[in-house]
């Protein structure tokens, strides 16, 4: 256990639930950026945010776009390489969000995976401390075989049980809808990952878009049927 951990541990669970959800966001406002730095890069924080039961990784990766206020560009303790850092770790908490979802356990080997050829201190750091906290067996790439962060892909996301046959993004680029085999059309969130809302058809949903006016979705299923459906009505 690490000394946040241990901190958080010795308080009540009303505090550690503030302490959370609210220090990312109290060091940003008040612009001590370099405890900001250190606070998300710290392995420790990273975990015990992922693992609180009313957080999770979403919530974690909100963190991260605090830097982006454009009244913290001129100020003194902004530094782009450490920003750069911080972006490369909210790059691979989104690439492993629909595992972290599943497994928080799995936290230390995705970065491991994704991150280790990095040579930036603060990321060699938190992946060092990443190695320590694990106490029981688990399997520590040795090389970077997981997708790193930066590149094409950004996100995947889960909640089909079946193979996706058909992909359209809103007119805003703020929503995405898939249909599949599973008989489902779903639209999700690209900020969060989250399903926003689920249409189930009698069969599969091979084909959809979005129409010109932004709100109304038009789908095909394979049995012949077309679906217009409202944005704001799927449920």
């Amino acid at each position: 256990m690490g000394k946040v951990a241990e901190k958080l541990a010795a308080k009540s669970p009303a505090f550690q639930r503030a302490r959370l959800k609210s220090l990312p966001y109290s060091l940003a406002q008040s612009k001590q950026l370099e405890k900001y730095y250190q606070t998300l890069t710290d392995f420790d924080f990273i975990a015990a945010k992922i693992n609180h039961s009313e957080f999770g990784v979403q919530p974690l990766i909100d963190d991260y776009d605090l830097i982006d206020d454009p009244e913290l560009f001129n100020h003194p303790e902004y530094n782009q390489e450490k920003v750069k850092a911080l972006k490369l770790i909210q790059g691979a908490l989104l690439l492993s969000a629909h595992i972290l979802q599943q497994d928080t356990k799995q936290l230390a080997g995705q970065l491991w995976g994704r991150m280790q050829h990095f040579a930036m201190p603060e990321i060699q750091a938190m992946l060092e401390v990443a190695k320590q906290r694990k106490v029981s067996p688990w399997l520590r790439p040795l090389t970077p075989s997981l997708t790193p962060p930066g590149g094409r892909l950004l996100r995947t996301f889960k909640g089909h049980s079946d193979s996706v046959e058909a992909v359209a993004v809103t007119t805003d680029g703020k929503k995405v809808i898939s249909g599949s085999y599973d008989n489902t059309l779903k639209l999700w969130s690209l900020e969060t990952g989250e399903i926003i809302a689920t249409f189930t058809g009698e069969s599969s949903l091979r084909c959809c878009a979005v129409a010109p006016d932004g709100v109304t979705i038009v789908a095909g299923e394979e049995s012949g049927r077309v679906h217009f459906l409202r944005l704001e009505g799927m449920a």
